[in-house]
């Protein structure tokens, strides 16, 4: 039996499968690029285009208390965790809470590696380092112009918008907790709190430890005023990523510096998904204690 199949079948079948592309792209926008809270696009002239950020105001804000400043990578990824344990913090009495600041990549362009690795490492990120010799010449990572964002653009809006104190806290997942280390170690000044979740810092044979290591040994006292920093890894994340933390935990060892205070964690049987959901907690009561001493 053959069964004769019409123009029209085929052009409701074509509308079907659009339609059910449209919406799994609607989806995926709303979740990746809509937040719970309060979005606001800025036009940056740093990365020459606009960039969305989501602002989650503590409850019974009040536009006239200085509020703690938090900046963290991931957009949406653990967002509901901060919201969540920041929320539980304020009505526990610790503190009148925070303003908490999520970047998203952009949506429809994969700007992560671009934006968060550093321009030490390839963007198309390696575990080992460059050939001397290479001729083809692989794009860097942009995280200074990321970072210049943040600088000039980012952290001037929130000034002016809202009634910030001196606490700051720069929050980063993977290759969003290397961007954190780049910034400690190009622009320690900029925060107070740094907190670094399952960083990627084998990028480029080890690169991340190597610039930081550097900074710590030959720069140190460019860490003028008291900096906290948390790193944590999972106890079941790859093993490239396990020994880059072994390696940030002996060099943070080896150059100890009076106004850089640091702890770390490993979360057992944790994956690389898992960890920072289980570190938020730990590294928000470490900078808490940190900022009372």
């Amino acid at each position: 039996m053959i069964t004769k199949i019409t123009k029209y079948q085929v052009v409701n079948a074509c509308l079907t499968v659009v339609m059910m592309a449209l919406v799994v792209t609607a989806i995926k926008y709303y979740n990746q690029y809509v937040s719970s809270f309060t979005d606001v696009t800025i036009d940056s002239k740093a990365l020459n285009e606009s960039r969305k950020v989501f602002i989650r105001l503590p409850t019974n804000y009040n536009k006239n208390i200085a509020y703690p400043l938090i900046i963290k990578t991931d957009g949406n990824f653990n967002l509901d965790k901060w919201d969540r344990i920041l929320t539980a913090q304020k009505e526990a009495g610790e503190g009148e809470g925070a303003i908490l600041v999520s970047i998203p990549n952009l949506f429809f362009t994969d700007t992560r590696n671009r934006d968060l690795v550093p321009p030490y490492a390839r963007q198309d990120v390696n575990t080992e380092p460059r050939p001397e010799h290479d001729m083809l010449k692989e794009p860097n990572g942009e995280a200074d112009k990321f970072l210049a964002f943040i600088e000039t653009e980012l952290l001037p809006y929130l000034s002016t918008t809202y009634k910030l104190s001196n606490n700051r806290v720069l929050s980063g997942f993977s290759a969003g907790g290397s961007f954190v280390l780049y910034t400690l170690h190009t622009k320690p000044e900029l925060f107070n709190g740094y907190f670094a979740f399952s960083p990627a810092a084998w990028y480029d044979d080890m690169t991340v430890v190597e610039n930081l290591e550097a900074f710590l040994t030959t720069q140190a006292n460019k860490v003028k005023s008291p900096t906290y920093l948390y790193i944590s890894v999972g106890g079941a994340e790859h093993p490239l990523m396990l020994k880059a933390f072994s390696n940030l935990e002996s060099v943070l060892t080896a150059n100890a510096n009076n106004n850089l205070v640091w702890q770390s964690a490993i979360n057992k049987g944790a994956d690389h998904s898992d960890n920072p959901s289980l570190s938020v907690a730990k590294a928000l009561a470490g900078y808490s204690a940190f900022i009372e001493r």
